[in-house]
């Protein structure tokens, strides 16, 4: 059976900077310290922490989408799962960033929910410090 993972997430930085940090291959290395090798164009492929996570580009929309066919390499053979971003300004300028991710497996939920956090939001925003 799966699930859907949905988390809301802030940072004080601008959509474009929020979005490079999760589509652009060099900056998604040296943020979560694992290789990354992600298309820039709608049907092309990405593979992060080191092929751990691999999948397809669906959506791209600079600053504002990004939808990837998304599976682990612990899922299923065949399986993939969906993991959805929105960017959207808010009124201080920074970005609200909406993670909506259906189709996990629900025995990885809670650890797919933890990688989130921990590879992605909480790194981007020490990184973020460090650029103020």
């Amino acid at each position: 059976m799966c699930k859907t993972i949905k988390q809301k997430v802030k940072f004080k930085a601008s959509p474009m900077t929020i979005y490079q940090c999760i589509a652009d291959s060099k900056k998604v290395t040296s943020l979560t310290g694992e290789a990354a090798t992600i298309s820039k164009h709608i049907g092309g492929t990405f593979s992060t922490m080191s092929g751990k996570v691999s999948g397809i580009i669906v959506d791209l929309a600079p600053s504002k989408r990004i939808v990837q066919a998304w599976r682990r390499s612990d899922f299923p053979e065949g399986i993939f799962s969906m993991a959805s971003f929105t960017f959207k300004e808010t009124s201080e300028g920074g970005t609200e960033v909406v993670l909506t991710h259906r189709g996990v497996p629900k025995e990885l939920i809670p650890d797919i929910e933890e990688g989130w956090r921990q590879n992605y939001w909480d790194k981007i925003r020490n990184a973020i410090k460090t650029l103020v």
